[in-house]
């Protein structure tokens, strides 16, 4: 019998922002290529973990599933197959990050819960190990046990971690983001990229959705090699052309955020959740003014969060 007064494990499970991301290509098995230097914030959901005879999540938002379709339990059972280990555990989630929004939420809670459950089982798992599974579980579920800014290639099961002067120059920075009420899925997104893709190769325009591997490479080694370089001139996200044929609402902020404020907005992921950095001159009204700017344009139900990288 597993005791119920053990005190549980509190894991803090962050959102992340592809400050950029470059879809390369589509592969033979269906799955796309990408480039994308991603980092961790500072705001993200609570997962709490607990022995118990089985496996079993909770969560306080009724929308988010909590059967064998969530990604904590997959990573539990990934966990119980890569270890033997014949233990469960309890987890209990508390929701921030909004689903289908481009913020890496499942892929988050399913690393925090590999990394609850490791604890719980008595570390048979090294780091290697840990990320090996997670990377089996989804794309982004790898670069979370990374511990701060990456760059991942592939499917998005190679990581790098950046070094730490170029992950000092993201750490702390004051980002705002914010996503309407509508979400995007990214299967969508993905199938929305090829059918653009389709189109242009037959207008003999094939290079005009994905981005090649080697250009990305350059742009990307170009910012991290100049140390002088502003966070600004990295962004970049080529999934952003199939939500904006779609989802107008997108780019009319953004085009009113720079010409209002000066602020160059990008959207993490395959969306929606949008950001935009900070800039050094805002004080507290400033930014207000900008969250305000978002709510009159996206309606009263967008989020808007004020955090920071880390």
């Amino acid at each position: 019998m597993v005791s119920s007064r053990v005190s549980p494990l509190v894991l803090f499970s962050p959102a992340k922002l592809n400050l950029f991301l470059a879809v390369t290509g589509r592969r033979t098995d269906g799955f796309h290529d990408l480039v994308s230097l991603v980092a961790p914030l500072a705001w993200g959901d609570t997962l709490r973990v607990s022995p118990a005879e089985d496996f079993a999540l909770e969560c306080d938002d009724p929308a988010v599933p909590a059967d064998e379709s969530n990604l904590i339990l997959k990573a539990a059972h990934a966990f119980r197959e890569a270890t033997a280990w014949r233990g469960g555990a309890r987890f209990q989630l508390e929701k921030k990050i909004p689903m289908m929004a481009g913020l890496g939420g499942g892929s988050s809670n399913a690393a925090a819960a590999l990394r609850g459950l490791n604890a719980l089982a008595g570390e048979p798992l090294d780091k290697g190990a840990l990320m090996a599974s997670a990377a089996r579980l989804g794309s982004d579920c790898a670069f979370f046990l990374a511990g701060g800014p990456a760059v991942i290639r592939g499917r998005g099961e190679r990581v790098s971690p950046l070094d730490g002067v170029a992950a000092a120059r993201l750490r702390e920075k004051r980002v705002l983001v914010f996503k309407p009420g509508f979400g995007i899925g990214t299967p969508w997104a993905y199938a929305r990229l090829v059918a653009l893709a389709s189109a242009g190769a037959l207008a003999g325009q094939p290079d005009a959705v994905y981005l090649p591997e080697k250009n990305a490479e350059a742009q990307l080694s170009n910012w991290l090699g100049n140390q002088s370089a502003p966070v600004e001139t990295l962004l970049l996200n080529n999934l952003e052309r199939p939500a904006f044929t779609k989802y107008l609402a997108l780019p009319a902020l953004f085009a009113q955020l720079r010409d209002e404020f000066g602020l160059a907005a990008r959207m993490s992921g395959s969306g929606s959740a949008c950001f935009a950095f900070i800039r050094d001159d805002f004080g507290p009204e400033r930014s207000a003014a900008v969250v305000a700017t978002i709510q009159r344009a996206w309606g009263p139900d967008a989020l808007t969060v004020e955090t920071w990288l880390t």
